[in-house]
């Protein structure tokens, strides 16, 4: 298994808590970020010298967001203007490592942590915010280029320049992070695919929270203030 899957860190990033213009409102964010030299320590809540704003970032089943620099060509195509590291309010930008390689509970080595991959991200309007523009919440969304978070099983330190090395796979199921993701974050009406997707033990409880959520609502609503929310036009 650990011949199959690998990737590189290109990156190691992180952010303090400053301001971002969200039509014309200062929102708090630290959703800029920028890399660090040297070896980082990683724990179950996060990067060191990694802030948040609320809740909803971070913690022991989110502490880590990767982001595949393979995307990044994809954004300065459609004319973004992204940093080279970070672009996305990642921890770990890669090389390799995309969503549609990454399963759900996929364990990787990194430096001298074990990380498992737990959810995909959930993109939020402050993409929006940081670059200026309303759609691209919404074309992250639809790509399926959310990037992913993972949680911590072994603390340690990693640097840019680490190998990332796949140890274990869970071969009971089959979901890529593409495919979690368009069940949460594009295809929300598919409510046996959220059932389906809920029975990987790997999946963190926020999002089994949000999945049992709406099955027991259905989600057509759900469906309208997200795409509401990461215009910016809603706040959650």
């Amino acid at each position: 298994m650990s011949d199959e899957l690998r990737g590189r860190v290109a990156a190691v990033c992180v952010g303090k808590v400053g301001e971002l213009d969200s039509s014309g409102r200062s929102i708090a964010s630290a959703f800029v970020k920028r890399p660090v030299a040297g070896r980082v320590r990683v724990h179950s809540l996060g990067v060191e010298g990694d802030e948040h704003v609320y809740e909803g970032h971070g913690g022991e089943d989110a502490a880590v967001l990767v982001y595949s620099h393979d995307h990044y060509p994809f954004w300065r195509d459609l004319g973004v203007d992204i940093p080279d590291a970070g672009a996305f309010a990642e921890n770990l930008t890669v090389d390799g490592l995309t969503e549609a390689d990454v399963h759900i509970g996929d364990t990787f080595e990194l430096g001298s942590c074990t990380v498992q991959v737990s959810e995909p991200r959930s993109p939020c309007y402050k993409i929006a915010a940081r670059y200026g523009r309303k759609d691209i919440s919404i074309v992250v969304q639809e790509t399926g280029f959310t990037g992913y978070l993972m949680r911590v099983l072994q603390e340690g330190e990693v640097a840019a320049g680490d190998e990332v090395r796949l140890v274990r796979r869970d071969t009971t199921h089959d979901w890529s992070v593409a495919e979690a993701g368009r069940i949460l974050n594009v295809d929300r009406n598919d409510i046996d695919g959220a059932r389906r997707l809920l029975e990987i033990d790997a999946l963190s409880a926020g999002i089994k929270r949000s999945l049992n959520a709406r099955i027991a609502r259905g989600d057509r609503l759900g469906l309208d203030l997200d795409r509401l929310y990461l215009s910016g036009k809603v706040e959650t």
